[in-house]
């Protein structure tokens, strides 16, 4: 195989998987780590991939890179969805409780489902607060549901509202349940994110809740942020769309984090 066929071959499984390793790479390949190095490096000097640690992600993933809501709104749509679905088992037609939900993507697909839930007992409702302007828009009309919004400073790339004052109404609750987005999702580093007003207010919703949830596509599986909000000792369940790799995989059990495979 010439260098070129490998480096494409390289580039089409960076943007299935999100990651790639040297080792996985060369096997797969069938050359050697030395030669998988060298087409990392080309691919990374022609701006295609960022290297990391044992591997590579895609050059757009640097650790303060973040994308509007917008933006990713069409990303992973069917996995966002997927998972959207396995966290509603946390939310039986029982359930009459309390549930904190943070902004983002997947954390929408959540509340898309959200919205159409419906009590097993007429009368009974479950409360949601939310500092997602956009969130709060959806679930705003549905006449089982006690919606709270957050007040803050709304910050225009992902419509939610942060800053000390959001925080502050966050630290004075006790949900039952705290569903939170996040940007990485790493053994060494644990639950990250780009934006330090973003960090707060994720590990606020995780420090408040009685159980942490966090939803998270597998494009995120390895990926380190700038600024971390949480360690897997902090959460409870994560709910994926993929089962982890091996070394995320442990850092959770070892962790006793709860892992759920939409």
């Amino acid at each position: 195989m010439y260098a070129t066929e490998r480096q494409d071959a390289i580039a089409d499984a960076l943007l299935a998987s999100g990651r790639v390793s040297v080792a996985d790479l060369a096997t797969s390949l069938d050359v050697t780590t030395e030669t998988v190095r060298r087409d990392l490096d080309a691919l990374e000097a022609a701006g295609l991939l960022r290297r990391v640690h044992g591997g590579a992600v895609p050059a757009a993933r640097a650790s303060v890179a973040e994308l509007s809501v917008a933006e990713r709104e069409g990303q992973h749509g069917a996995a966002k969805t997927a998972i959207a679905r396995a966290t509603m088992r946390l939310l039986p037609p029982t359930f009459t409780g309390s549930v904190s939900l943070d902004a983002g993507t997947t954390c929408a697909a959540v509340a898309a489902e959200i919205a159409a839930w419906e009590p097993a007992a007429p009368g009974q409702t479950m409360t949601v607060i939310t500092n997602s302007v956009p969130i709060a828009a959806v679930l705003q009309h549905s006449p089982h549901l006690e919606l709270h919004l957050l007040g803050g400073r709304v910050r225009g790339l992902t419509s939610a509202a942060v800053g000390t004052a959001t925080v502050e109404q966050i630290a004075a609750l006790r949900p039952d349940i705290a569903i939170v987005g996040t940007n990485g999702l790493s053994a060494g580093f644990g639950l990250s994110t780009p934006d330090e007003y973003e960090a707060a207010v994720k590990g606020a919703y995780v420090v408040a809740a009685r159980r942490a949830v966090v939803v998270v596509d597998q494009a995120k599986h390895g990926v380190e942020a700038l600024m971390r909000f949480a360690t897997f000792a902090e959460v409870d369940t994560i709910v994926t769309d993929a089962a982890p790799p091996a070394d995320l995989a442990e850092a959770l059990s070892e962790a006793d984090v709860e892992v759920v495979v939409a």
